[in-house]
């Protein structure tokens, strides 16, 4: 088995939450990475042995790089993965694929026109229960798929940000960075084509001016409807849902609670961004692979003949007569199933579902909620594309 040499931008949060898996997995070897500050360069070297540059042209023109994993903000996406796609590299770029549908177009040309792949993840569509889900479904074994609920209640927009986080037209906000999670997921159960949506939001506290809520109806081309929720306020947690383990399979317990609000409290943008940096490689501990599944809140799927209601340790069924767990074994880490998209599309050529132009669906279902929420309307979302890459 060939790894992957893999080159990273960005060596921040993204990549400290995927690097217990990418360690971990033989499939990959870090061998190069490039971010602008020396003390997050120098501790990627300690910690994979791989070269590092100050300038991200320089990691694009490291001859031994085979693809980059863009784990920069939203906002450089689009000029990073076109760089990338330039130098021929394959590119897996963190969710979302960018931020305006019309970067998200140019990053699928840039990497069309260079052969490479362009793959859309660490998200939460590859999570391993929610693949279970998806083999379940499509086998047919309980029925079409008739709803789904999904719900995720967190303290998301209480964490540090930096001030692009909390405007909406910088990427900033829950829909982004955490309702591509859902949209994604349920865009996979429910076969891809979302046809229309209808959608609110929410906009409730000042301090934090941009969406740190939503609820959207979604529905789609196969005649599923998906009941979205997700809330950013930290006050309910939904963890306690899901056997009390967290979005990236850590267990945590109830000293947990309001945790994000008593460490932001009092913190002027100074410092809040300086809290933020103490996340990134050089300041923060890389966490242990993790014992669990990772997960975006609780899920239910309605079927002719079942429930399945999906958690980080596998799927509880819920049939006519009896009920039974389906538990998902663990491979070397949680984000395994990302290393073996990008191992598959890079040495066999053969691509996951969630390519470039699943990732601009996904955006564009984004977009959509948002303009809903202001006109008060359902809204058809534009360049869907089905499970098997069809565009619509």
């Amino acid at each position: 088995m060939q790894p992957i040499r893999l080159g990273v931008v960005g060596l921040g949060r993204g990549l400290m939450l995927s690097l217990p898996s990418l360690l971990a997995d033989p499939r990959v070897q870090l061998v190069a990475g490039a971010a602008p500050r020396q003390e997050s360069r120098t501790a990627f070297h300690e910690m994979t042995g791989g070269r590092t540059y100050e300038a991200y042209a320089d990691l694009c023109a490291d001859p031994d790089v085979e693809a980059i994993y863009v784990a920069t903000p939203h906002q450089l996406h689009a000029e990073m993965t076109i760089d990338a796609a330039k130098a021929g590299k394959h590119v897996l770029v963190d969710k979302p694929l960018t931020i305006g549908e019309a970067d998200g177009l140019a990053m699928i040309d840039a990497c069309d026109q260079a052969g490479v792949h362009l793959i859309v993840g660490p998200c939460h569509s590859f999570d391993a229960p929610i693949q279970m889900a998806y083999r379940i479904l499509t086998s047919g074994e309980f029925g079409a798929v008739r709803a789904i609920v999904a719900m995720n209640f967190t303290d998301f927009m209480y964490r540090p940000r930096r001030p692009e986080e909390l405007k909406t037209e910088a990427g900033g906000g829950v829909l982004f960075s955490q309702g591509a999670h859902q949209i994604d997921i349920v865009r996979l159960l429910a076969g891809g084509v979302v046809s229309e949506v209808y959608a609110s939001t929410g906009h409730w506290d000042m301090d934090r001016p941009t969406e740190s809520a939503f609820h959207a109806m979604l529905r789609f081309q196969s005649g599923v409807t998906a009941q979205c929720t997700y809330s950013g306020y930290a006050h309910f947690d939904s963890d306690l849902w899901q056997d009390q383990i967290n979005e990236i399979g850590m267990p945590k317990s109830d000293a947990d609670y309001g945790r994000a609000r008593r460490a932001l409290s009092g913190l002027d943008q100074a410092a809040e961004i300086a809290a933020k940096r103490t996340r990134t490689l050089g300041q923060a501990t890389v966490p242990p692979v993790a014992p669990h599944h990772e997960h975006f809140g609780p899920l239910i799927v309605q079927l002719d003949r079942a429930d399945l209601r999906v958690t980080p340790r596998g799927i509880h069924v819920y049939g006519d007569f009896a009920t039974e767990f389906r538990s998902t074994p663990m491979d070397t880490g949680p984000r395994s199933t990302v290393v073996t998209a990008l191992y598959d599309a890079v040495r066999t050529g053969v691509a996951p579902i969630q390519t470039g132009r699943w990732g601009l669906a996904t955006l564009a279902v984004c977009h959509a909620i948002l303009e809903s929420a202001d006109s008060a309307r359902p809204v058809q979302p534009r360049y869907q594309v089905t499970v098997h890459g069809e565009r619509i």
